[in-house]
């Protein structure tokens, strides 16, 4: 069965419920964004530019070489994965109002696309096709996964499992053994390299999995099953999928264009 989605294509007639509010001009690409609290940090080239919106502090954090590719924050750290393949991390000092170097964690060879946090641990996905598992206390590298042949482009925590989507056509699932290494329990092969995994709950709080793949197209599945719920398509690439209130969740592509979906509680036969 497969499930329907409404959309809304963010036209005219849609933006008329939004206003803007301001426009920063950074001067270069934007590789990245993260909002926590009250914070907006954007990834930039050799830089970071954080945004107190409250205050309106305005910060500048710099030591990356290269384009900045993934956000994350943990244990009162900011975490920045950079070109270069290091991960840098930032701590904010309350006493001088400023963001002060805290650790370079350093083991990457090429770039570090993805970071996520869980388990007290923070994860590092790196074109160097492995992932890095971290202590989120020490910061010391624990253990390194090589189980992918191709870029780790997305990393995802769910519960107690680690989800790792590759170019290399393939979802791998990762638990921890009685010793605390993680290794591979499932591994869901797709016809397409993948880009973006996104978890979230449909309209009966049932969890599923969306996989962005680079045929322009967005799979969703039941977890733990990997059953397959439905497919939607999109005019490019979806590198960027957000949840939203209400059952909505929205997906940005390639081309340009944000388009808002939710989930429906009618189906038809596949």
């Amino acid at each position: 069965m497969l499930i329907f989605f409404i959309f809304i294509f963010l036209r005219l007639d849609f933006l008329v419920f939004l206003q803007v509010v301001g426009v920063l001009n950074l001067g270069g690409a934007v590789g990245c964004m993260l909002s926590e609290g009250p914070w907006l940090f954007v990834g930039l080239t050799n830089l970071v530019k954080a945004w107190n919106i409250e205050t309106s502090l305005d910060l500048s954090l710099n030591g990356p070489v290269g384009q900045v590719y993934s956000l994350v924050v943990g244990n009162d750290l900011l975490f920045a994965g950079v070109q270069e393949g290091t991960i840098l991390a930032w701590k904010f000092n309350v006493a001088t109002n400023s963001f002060e170097p805290a650790a370079s964690l350093k083991g990457h060879t090429l770039a570090v696309v993805t970071l996520v946090v869980g388990a007290n641990r923070v994860y590092s996905g790196s074109m160097d096709h492995s992932i890095k598992v971290w202590d989120l206390e020490t910061l010391r590298c624990l253990q390194t996964l090589t189980e992918h042949i191709d870029v780790v482009m997305s990393l995802l925590c769910w519960d107690q499992f680690l989800l790792s989507a590759s170019l290399d056509k393939t979802v791998k699932v990762w638990a921890a053994t009685e010793n605390g290494n993680l290794e591979v329990t499932f591994t869901h092969n797709e016809e397409h390299g993948l880009l973006t995994l996104f978890g979230m709950h449909d309209s009966e709080a049932k969890p599923v999995l969306l996989c962005s793949c680079n045929d322009n197209s967005i799979r969703a599945y039941d977890l733990p099953t990997f059953s397959e719920r439905g497919k939607i398509f999109s005019k490019q690439e979806v590198r960027s999928i957000q949840v939203g209130p209400g059952g909505l969740f929205f997906t940005g592509d390639g081309s340009g264009q944000v388009t808002v979906w939710k989930w429906s509680a009618e189906t038809t036969p596949a």
